[in-house]
C-alpha cells in the first residue's frame, strides 16, 4: 500500500461522553457551523471552520441522539432520550430565571429564550432518535422508538403533526429529499432504507440492505444517498433509487459522508477507531487517520469539502483538513476511475468572544418530552 500522508486534526474537547451525531450548516454570510450531539446530554455549537466553541445547550436530562441546523443556521433541533425541549438563542440573549418548570410528562416544550414563554409543546411518548429540518425550513421531521414519523409545521405549531404510515421498526435516521416531496428513514432493528411520499404518507420504495442502516446522508447536490450497513458503504441514485456503488470496508462502519463539492471521495468511520478516506470512483483507500481512542460514531464533510469532522466514543470531535479542492483533482480521480473500469470492468452558555464574532443569532429547537427549567446566560465559558 502506498504511504499515506499523516493528518493532524483539530481536536475539539468539551463533551464528557460519546459523540453520536454531527451536522454542518450550509455556508452562511457568517461562515458555517457545526453542531454535535452526545450522550452527555449537552449539544454543542462550534465554528465549523476552526472548531472554536460557541455555545452549549444545557437542559436535557438524557442522551441526545440527533442534531441538525436549518439551511440559514438560525435554528437548531436536537432529538433526545429524555424528551425535553428548549428554544435558545446563542448570541445576544438575556437572562431569565423565571421560566415555568411544571408541565405534563412526555411533552415537548419549545421555549423562547428571550422572554421565557413556552411557544409550543410537541407530544412524544418515547425516545426520539432522529430529526431533520425540511429544505424550506418550514417543517421538522422526527422519528424514534415509537415507530412513527411525524412532520411538524413550524409555521403552525399549534396544529397536530402529520403522521405517515407506521414504520416497520424503530427509526434510526431520517432525511428529506426531492425538494421536500420525499422523506427517507432507516430502522435500528432491520435492514433497508424506506422512502416515503410526503403527500400520501406511504412507502414508495425500499432500498434493500443486509444489515440495519446506521447512517443515511443525502448529498449536497441531491444526486446520491450514502448509507452504511454492517461493513458496507453504499451509494444510491437519489432520483431513480438504483444502487450506484457498494464498497466493503475494513471493519464495521457506522457513518459515511460524500465530499460535497466534486463528489470524488468519501470518508467513513467505525469500530476500529480510524477515520478513512476513499476514492468514490474506485473505492481505493486514500488516507487512514488515527487519533481517536474509541469507535467512530459519526463523520461529516464540511459544506465546502475542505475538511471533515469525526465524533467518537472517546468524547472528542476531530476536524481533519483535506486542503483546497480543485476541479483538476476531480478530473484526475475520474480518469483513474475510467482506467480502472476499463481494466477490470435549555440553557445556553455562550462565550463573549463568540457572541461578538457571530452576528447571526442561532436559535435552538430541541426535540423531547419532559419539562425542564431553562436559563440563559452570556459570559465566558
Amino acid at each position: 500500500m502506498d504511504k499515506k500522508k499523516v493528518a493532524v486534526p483539530l481536536v475539539c474537547h468539551g463533551h464528557s461522553r460519546p459523540v453520536v451525531d454531527l451536522f454542518y450548516s450550509p455556508i452562511t454570510p457568517d461562515g458555517f457551523f457545526l453542531i454535535s450531539a452526545s450522550k452527555d446530554s449537552n449539544p454543542m455549537l462550534r465554528n465549523g471552520e476552526t472548531g472554536d466553541w460557541i455555545g452549549t445547550f444545557e437542559g436535557h436530562k438524557g442522551a441526545v441522539w440527533s442534531c441538525c441546523l436549518d439551511r440559514n443556521a438560525l435554528f437548531a433541533a436536537t432529538a433526545s432520550a429524555d424528551f425535553s425541549a428548549y428554544n435558545d438563542r446563542v448570541a445576544g440573549s438575556t437572562v431569565n430565571d423565571d421560566l415555568p418548570s411544571e408541565s405534563p410528562s412526555r411533552w415537548r416544550k419549545i421555549w423562547d429564550a428571550i422572554t421565557g414563554d413556552v411557544k409550543h409543546s410537541f407530544d412524544h411518548k418515547h425516545i426520539v432518535r432522529a430529526c431533520a429540518f425540511s429544505e424550506d425550513t418550514h417543517r421538522l421531521l422526527t422519528g424514534g422508538m415509537e415507530k412513527i414519523l411525524r412532520i411538524y409545521d413550524l409555521n403552525r405549531p399549534d396544529a397536530p403533526p402529520r403522521e405517515v404510515d407506521k414504520s416497520p421498526g424503530s427509526v434510526r435516521t431520517v432525511a428529506w429529499l426531492h425538494s421536500d416531496q420525499t422523506i427517507l428513514s432507516s430502522c435500528t432493528d432491520m435492514g433497508g432504507v424506506r422512502l416515503w411520499d410526503v403527500r400520501s404518507g406511504q412507502i414508495v420504495r425500499t432500498l434493500e440492505t443486509k444489515s440495519s442502516v446506521t447512517s443515511a446522508e443525502v448529498s449536497q447536490d441531491g444526486r446520491y444517498i450514502t448509507t452504511c450497513d454492517g461493513t458496507s458503504v453504499k451509494f444510491w441514485d437519489a432520483n431513480h433509487f438504483g444502487l450506484v456503488k457498494s464498497y466493503d470496508m475494513p471493519c464495521m462502519v457506522e457513518s459515511a459522508s460524500l465530499e460535497p463539492k466534486y463528489g470524488n471521495k468519501f470518508v467513513a468511520g467505525g469500530e476500529d477507531m480510524w477515520v478513512r478516506v476513499f476514492d468514490f470512483h474506485t473505492g481505493q483507500e486514500i488516507a487512514c487517520n488515527k487519533g481517536h481512542h474509541g469507535p467512530v460514531h459519526c463523520v461529516r464533510f464540511a459544506p465546502g469539502g475542505e475538511s471533515y469532522a469525526s465524533g467518537s466514543e472517546d468524547g472528542t470531535i476531530r476536524i481533519w483538513q483535506t486542503g483546497p479542492l480543485t476541479n483538476e483533482e476531480n478530473e484526475t480521480s475520474a480518469s483513474t476511475a475510467a482506467a480502472s473500469t476499463a481494466a477490470s470492468s435549555g440553557k445556553v452558555k455562550v462565550s463573549a468572544s463568540a457572541a461578538e464574532e457571530v452576528s447571526q443569532k442561532i436559535e435552538g429547537l430541541q426535540i423531547a418530552a419532559d419539562e425542564g427549567k431553562v436559563k440563559q446566560e452570556v459570559g465566558n465559558a
